[in-house]
């Protein structure tokens, strides 16, 4: 039994989840796992394999440019199961019968609408963010310049913004009711890792002692990537506003690969170099990742059980 099989001495795992929509998804050594709880109170596991060519096998040996991929494929990955997990859960059919333009959609690209919905969605979602993180911020720094000097302090004020935004927009997520159930699918995939690292059985009873908070989590690779933004930018002309935006667009995969990295020291080790790397993430994800139930710890535990390596020691770090 899996559940056995994860007794032994505690180790740092590689293996990382996503929250969904009533569920988790898992991501192991060379498989995913997907569970989700559906309307009738099962719960739904899927589980697919995780290929790597041979060129990503060797991009994957190469630090900071590794990140980039990783971060890549781990958001094409999540967004594809977030969607499948809504259609699982029941959340389509909560929305009533669909209008004359989405049976439109359905009849002109059938079975590729998903695909252009999650690439539409993906594009939109870019161009928020660089509207939000990258351009408003120093839009507004500039403004401000020229009513009063800032000086040497703009990078700092454009930083602070950044980080007010990113924070702000969490803080008012947390108070939608299903995005609260979401982070709560988070604390149960914290905890449900911490406990295999633990090496105890993964019983609700053994998870719901976990701390709920990892250094691994996405929410520190996101704060890490905006504190290192701070410090990239800083080195970036203000003379032109769109080329400072345009050098700040493409050093994204260098920041990307140092924060994938940075990632990366604070799930293997633990000394002070990496408490003071996750200190920032750990204090985030307060707002990201909440105290679960015990039917949501039941469905993190499905979605972790079908990733766990038969020999354990090959998930050591």
């Amino acid at each position: 039994m899996k559940e056995q099989q994860t007794a032994g001495v505690p180790i740092k795992s590689r293996i990382g989840g996503q929250a969904l929509i009533e569920g988790v998804m898992m991501r192991g050594l060379d498989r995913s796992a997907m569970a989700v709880r559906k309307p009738d109170g099962e719960i739904d596991v899927s589980i697919s394999p995780l290929q790597a060519g041979k060129a990503m096998q060797v991009i994957g040996k190469i630090p900071i440019v590794r990140g980039v991929f990783n971060f890549i494929q781990s958001i094409v990955i999540g967004y594809r199961c977030l969607g499948k997990s809504a259609e699982i859960a029941g959340l389509e059919e909560e929305e009533g019968e669909p209008s004359k333009f989405e049976q439109w959609l359905d009849r002109t690209f059938g079975d590729h609408l998903m695909k252009i919905i999650t690439g539409v969605g993906m594009l939109l979602g870019v161009a928020a963010c660089i509207l939000l993180f990258i351009l408003l911020p120093s839009l507004v720094v500039k403004g401000l310049d020229m009513l009063v000097p800032l000086h040497g302090w703009k990078s700092l004020i454009e930083g602070i913004l950044k980080m007010g935004i990113f924070i702000g927009y969490l803080a008012l997520i947390t108070r939608m009711k299903e995005i609260h159930r979401v982070f709560q699918y988070h604390g149960a995939e914290h905890k449900t890792i911490f406990c295999y690292e633990n090496g105890l059985p993964l019983t609700v009873e053994n998870v719901k002692k976990q701390k709920r908070f990892h250094p691994r989590c996405g929410t520190s690779f996101m704060i890490l990537m905006l504190i290192l933004s701070i410090l990239v930018s800083s080195l970036m002309t203000w003379d032109s506003l769109w080329l400072r935006t345009v050098l700040k667009i493409a050093s994204l995969p260098l920041v990307m690969g140092i924060g994938y990295e940075l990632i990366k020291i604070a799930g293997r080790y633990d000394n002070i170099l990496t408490k003071i790397i996750s200190w920032p993430g750990l204090m985030l994800q307060r707002l990201t990742t909440f105290e679960p139930e015990d039917d949501q710890m039941e469905v993190a535990i499905a979605s972790m059980l079908p990733v766990i390596p038969e020999n354990r020691d090959e998930d050591r770090w």
